[in-house]
């Protein structure tokens, strides 16, 4: 049979098994040893894979970083170190008509460069801002709205767990990568900043104006959030400084929050081993994943599907940005499907060497394009995760209500992708000059 063909119907096979709700790392990982089998045809070699892959996945440096930014960002929340930072962008923002929600977005910005994950953004913000914007008397579509789309800056604002799993599967350079990570993130709060004004401007009964504090008040405020502002001060000067690695940074980064967390009083021996338990839960999915998405990209790579694919579109002689468009639509139905890293991993071992061999674009480039647009797709209807997120947090809003809020935003997104698709020096200038 020939190879190619193995390699789709091995393809939709997974895509049935995940369709059967198979986990995603264990659908990938024993469709890729069943290809390789069947390509083979020794069970030795093909098994072989289980062992050297695991092995590989959990001796590695830079997967190693992932538990250690997952355990900072979830002692962040227990020490209320995420909640100091919310009343620091309320202090300062809350005061204008619709202050509160880009405060709102500015919080989960900076809670996202703790803890590198969309969904626990979405999750720990949930709880801390929308009872707040409620008592203020916002609407809740524009407070569900504004934190399901704000969550979505735990992916793209360094450091990233996505953007550490892309490193490694591509063999980038992951400081790099957050480096590139920096201006898109603020450029995502910048377009978050005009839609929650234009949208105010329109309708401005979802969004009274709150009473404005005094220098004082916001310095009282800001005092109280040197603990965050430590820990990523600490990081951020030690990482692009070259003081540490990324390991470094993040086992720096743990250290402080677990340090804060037990001087609040907060960490006692229940919410440890409860806080241990969530994370090593989600770690193991994590390495589940990765295990299982190199084991289906090492079967692939043998049937020359990549190959073949990249030789198909070079033959149309599409305009790379037209391909690129293309993509981008493609992204974001999976990512309104799938968890981010699933919507990544599934895809990489085809479109990373279509687009960076076939099309010849940056490979940094191209990740923070494709977590972009798979972070869109995750607040997209119908599915949008990250409004699911918001839903199971707060099950008294109705996911009508919540995807009404998400309009603008969406809006917002395209500007953005636009722009970054169009000129790639937005994100590629910062990681030229260091």
């Amino acid at each position: 049979m020939d190879p190619i063909l193995i390699g789709w119907l091995a393809f939709l096979v997974m895509l049935g098994l995940i369709a059967a709700h198979v986990p995603i790392g264990i659908a990938m990982g024993s469709v890729g040893v069943g290809g390789f089998y069947v390509m083979t045809g020794n069970p030795a070699v093909a098994f072989s894979l289980l062992g050297t892959e695991t092995a590989s996945a959990i001796s590695s440096p830079e997967l190693i970083i992932i538990p250690m930014f997952l355990l900072m960002g979830s002692f962040a929340g227990l020490s209320g170190l995420a909640a100091d930072l919310y009343h620091l962008a309320n202090s300062l923002f809350g005061h204008r008509r619709g202050g509160l929600a880009v405060a709102t977005v500015a919080g989960c910005g900076g809670f996202g460069a703790a803890c590198g994950s969309s969904i626990a953004t979405t999750a720990t913000m949930a709880r801390i801002a929308l009872p707040e914007m409620e008592s203020r008397g916002y609407a809740q579509s524009l407070g569900a709205g504004s934190i399901a789309a704000g969550g979505t800056l735990g992916s793209l604002i360094p450091p990233s767990s996505i953007m550490l799993i892309y490193a490694f599967l591509t063999e980038q350079f992951v400081v790099k990568l957050f480096i590139a990570g920096v201006i898109p993130g603020l450029l995502t709060i910048f377009v978050y900043y005009l839609a929650i004004q234009i949208t105010v401007r329109r309708n401005p009964g979802l969004a009274p104006a709150g009473p404005k504090q005094s220098w004082s008040q916001v310095g009282h405020v800001a005092r109280g959030c040197w603990g965050i502002m430590l820990i990523i001060c600490i990081m951020t000067v030690g990482l692009y400084g070259g003081f540490f690695t990324v390991l470094e940074a993040a086992a720096a980064g743990t250290l402080l929050a677990f340090l804060f967390a037990l001087a609040r009083g907060k960490l006692t021996r229940d919410t440890l081993l409860k806080t241990i338990s969530e994370v090593a839960n989600n770690v193991g999915i994590l390495y589940t994943i990765i295990i299982g998405a190199n084991i289906f990209a090492s079967f692939i790579t043998i049937t020359r599907m990549p190959a073949a694919m990249v030789d198909w579109v070079v033959s149309l002689s599409l305009p790379p940005l037209a391909v690129i468009f293309v993509l981008v639509i493609i992204y974001i139905a999976l990512g309104a499907i799938f968890d981010s890293v699933a919507a990544m991993v599934i895809t990489l071992p085809f479109v990373f060497p279509l687009v960076t061999d076939g099309l010849g674009f940056d490979p940094i480039w191209w990740g923070i394009v494709m977590i972009m647009v798979i972070e869109v797709g995750m607040i997209t209807p119908p599915v949008g995760i990250n409004v699911f997120v918001m839903h199971g947090v707060r099950p008294d809003i109705s996911l009508g209500t919540i995807f009404r809020g998400i309009v603008s935003f969406l809006f917002a997104d395209i500007v953005r992708l636009t722009l970054v698709i169009l000129f790639p020096a937005i994100v590629l200038w910062l990681p030229k000059t260091m």
